[in-house]
This record gives C-alpha cells, structure tokens and sequence, in this order.
C-alpha cells in the first residue's frame, strides 16, 4: 500500500482546501418555484450554457444558449440591467458560468443548476 511523504500530504490537504472554499463560495440556495417565477416576470435572461448539442435534445422555455467556452465573448448580447439566470445538465457549468458574469459586472446572477429546474 502507497504511503504519502509530508510533503504530499500537505499538498492534498491544500487541494481539497481549495475545492471546498471555490465550492461553499459559489453555494446558493436552491430557488424556490415562486423566485423564480417572480424572476421570470421580471424579464429574467435565462442562460443554458450546455452545448449546442444538448440543447436541442431539451431545454427551459425561453432559455438561450451560450455554450460556456463561448459566454465571455458573448456578454456584450446579454443585458446588466435583467437579472440573469444560468443552468446546464448538472449546474457545474452553469455555476462558472454564474462566476464569469458576476466577474463582469452583472449584478443579479443565480445560478439556478440544472435546465430542467427552470422549467
């Protein structure tokens, strides 16, 4: 059985740190039926960045897609004033997603997980 010097302990205690405090940071309640409806009166833009692929297998009513990888070249599309909700297959990308916008200056972004919860 494998045996981890000091060195490598320190270094995987350090990574699974790191992963924890990116994960609790971009943590947020999950959203209630009436915030999002509320949302989606609102005007809310709602953003799949799934693939383009994924996307015409099954998507949110009113939702556009911007594949993730092409999301910073397309915030110029997107309006700062509307809140802005992003989902994907699982909410992994959509909560990067949700970090890139915020980054950019929108300031009412949720993260709202997974495509089929904006429904």
């Amino acid at each position: 059985m494998p045996t981890f010097s000091t060195l490598e302990s320190i270094a995987l205690v350090a990574v699974l740190a790191a992963l924890w405090f990116f994960f609790m940071r971009n943590r947020q309640p999950a959203l209630s039926p009436e915030r999002l409806a509320e949302l989606r009166r609102d005007g809310a833009q709602i953003i799949d960045v799934r693939s383009p692929g994924e996307f015409a297998q099954g998507h949110a009513k009113g939702s556009r897609n911007i594949p993730l990888g092409e999301l910073k070249a397309q915030l110029g599309t997107l309006r700062k004033d509307k809140p802005v909700l992003t989902c994907c297959a699982s909410g992994a990308r959509s909560a990067m997603a949700a970090g890139i916008l915020r980054k950019a200056g929108f300031a009412e972004v949720l993260n709202a997980g997974r495509w089929t919860a904006v429904q």
